[in-house]
């Protein structure tokens, strides 16, 4: 599934360039434009869902999940720690609806809760 108008479909295909942090047969992972922290990673499933809730198949929850970790081994960060994130639509900060997976690190994380969108 691919929708012509997503901006994240549109980096998966080439079509918007991004920095390419990791690639699968299922999950694109690029570096944010507006990082939140030293380390700051988008994973996305090659195909559209428009959010978590959006009935993906839970093999591709998988994928996802799998993604968002390898990047966080890539980038040296499961030993001192990592935090995944995904918004779920505007109340959320959802600002992009493609379902994704925020991976943040690289420094000592406070209390609160970043706005990551």
């Amino acid at each position: 599934m691919h929708d012509p108008d997503c901006l994240f479909c549109k980096i998966v295909e080439g079509e918007i360039p991004s920095t390419k942090v990791y690639e699968n047969e299922f999950v694109y992972a690029f570096e944010d434009i507006s990082p939140m922290m030293p380390t700051h990673v988008l994973v996305v499933p090659k195909d559209h869902y428009d959010n978590i809730a959006d009935n993906i198949p839970a093999e591709e929850l998988g994928h996802l999940m799998q993604g968002a970790v390898d990047v966080a081994r890539l980038r040296g960060l499961v030993g001192d720690g990592f935090r995944i994130v995904i918004n779920t639509n505007d109340d959320a900060c959802q600002t992009v609806h493609h379902v994704h997976v925020h991976v943040l690190g690289g420094e000592q994380m406070n209390d609160g809760n970043p706005h990551i969108a």
